[in-house]
């Protein structure tokens, strides 16, 4: 993937850094995988709002993605590396042997006509899937599970990667990228290699248009409200917030507070917490 600066010809692209689709080779999906998508607006079960500024959007259709690699000792053939307007990061079909098609997330190196595997004795290679025990310590993997069978849950964004450091009493200890160190259990599986579309982060929308085609709603900062609408608001001119610490507008504390529930089921397995 490359991205390119865009020329200055109108004020929504003067600033703008644009992806430039380089490294896709298939334009159009295979109909079979997709699956209709339902806007939910950022609502709950319930039909709350849970996250706001959500809303809008073009409509998408959702690609079927193999999280499990679950197909055993059958090599599939690439045929070739797609854009999924629900994620930053590419994704690859697969053709098996049987003429079985899946859609996995494609890492880094991966291009089309490579083959790919999954299963405890096969080649340490980009794309192939193994148990954490039957994976050297030192390599850089992804998509990898949190529970045997459960499909991959760690590092399926664009450039995301953990590193196997060790591996103790039926346990692998992973590096994620935030610093935190923790553990897997071995029967876990994981992909081998960095996920692809490492110049993500690198994108700049330039317009608050590009925004609202993804689904976003504008965001506006409470300083500017007034006093009724966020406890930030009020006050002459440009003023501060007025607190020692900013909040939400409901007055719970925000920007730092911990909000991991306490006594969790997992604390256990985290040997070094995130910088």
């Amino acid at each position: 993937m490359g991205v390119k600066q865009m020329n200055p010809r109108s004020p929504g692209t003067r600033f703008q850094i644009k992806d430039d689709f380089s490294d896709l080779t298939k334009s159009f999906p295979e109909k079979k995988l997709l699956t209709k998508q339902h806007q939910k607006s950022g609502r709950d079960w319930r039909g709350f709002v849970s996250m706001r500024h959500r809303g809008g959007g073009n409509r998408q259709h959702y690609r079927v993605i193999d999280f499990k690699r679950d197909k055993d000792n059958v090599s599939a053939k690439v045929i070739g590396i797609e854009y999924d307007p629900n994620r930053n990061s590419r994704i690859a079909l697969l053709e098996y042997e049987d003429k079985e098609k899946r859609y996995i997330l494609a890492p880094l190196g991966l291009t089309a006509g490579d083959t790919v595997a999954s299963g405890a004795e096969v080649e340490i290679k980009p794309g192939n899937a193994l148990p954490l025990s039957a994976i050297p310590i030192g390599t850089t993997v992804h998509n990898v599970e949190l529970e045997p069978g459960r499909g991959g849950k760690l590092a399926r964004s664009a450039g995301a990667g953990l590193s196997l450091l060790a591996k103790e009493a039926g346990y692998a200890i992973v590096k994620l990228p935030s610093g935190e160190q923790r553990m897997i259990h071995v029967n876990c599986r994981a992909t081998v290699g960095q996920i692809g579309n490492l110049d993500a982060k690198n994108v700049i929308m330039g317009k608050a248009g590009k925004k609202r085609h993804l689904g976003r709603r504008p965001e506006v900062r409470g300083v500017v409200m007034n006093p009724c609408d966020h406890p930030h608001g009020g006050g002459e001119g440009k003023s501060g917030i007025g607190r020692e610490q900013p909040v939400t507008p409901w007055g719970k504390p925000t920007l730092g507070k911990k909000t991991r529930r306490p006594r969790r089921h997992s604390d256990r397995f985290i040997l070094t917490r995130r910088a």
